[in-house]
């Protein structure tokens, strides 16, 4: 396999992960040391701990989860990755609510460790309003 497909395949098990609400498989696609910039607070997210615990937070507010991501450009060069894409979580609340979500710009930064891509960085957002001050989260790619 190449490295753009080994690369489109770690960002499906993702995908797998998330709908299974399965944290140790999530854990196996990030570096021990990520560092994500995630959409809720704080700045910053250091370690896969920090990844995990988001996620994990995710999974109590939802009974079933989806996650599709758009779109996926990558660029590789040695054992060093970035990609960029839309990406969007849904799914169905504890009482059966239906919850569309909302789409963010995410981008990936990898780095090829032991021969296996590894995800290092993640930055998630959402476009701002200035005037208002508030993150616009009903735009669609």
């Amino acid at each position: 396999m190449d490295n753009d497909s080994e690369i489109r395949s770690h960002i499906q098990k993702i995908i797998e992960g998330l709908r299974a609400k399965d944290l140790e498989s999530l854990r196996a696609l990030y570096a021990p040391d990520v560092v994500s910039f995630d959409v809720e607070p704080p700045l910053q997210h250091v370690g896969i701990e920090a990844k995990l615990k988001n996620w994990a937070n995710v999974f109590a507010f939802f009974e079933t989860v989806d996650y599709e991501v758009r779109d996926l450009t990558l660029t590789i060069g040695g054992d060093v990755a970035f990609g960029h894409a839309f990406a969007r979580l849904s799914g169905t609340l504890e009482n059966g609510t239906p919850v569309g979500g909302m789409w963010v710009r995410i981008t990936y930064g990898l780095r090829k460790i032991g021969g296996a891509w590894t995800i290092t960085h993640d930055q998630v957002s959402v476009p701002l309003d200035i005037p208002t001050g508030k993150g616009v989260t009903d735009l669609q790619p």
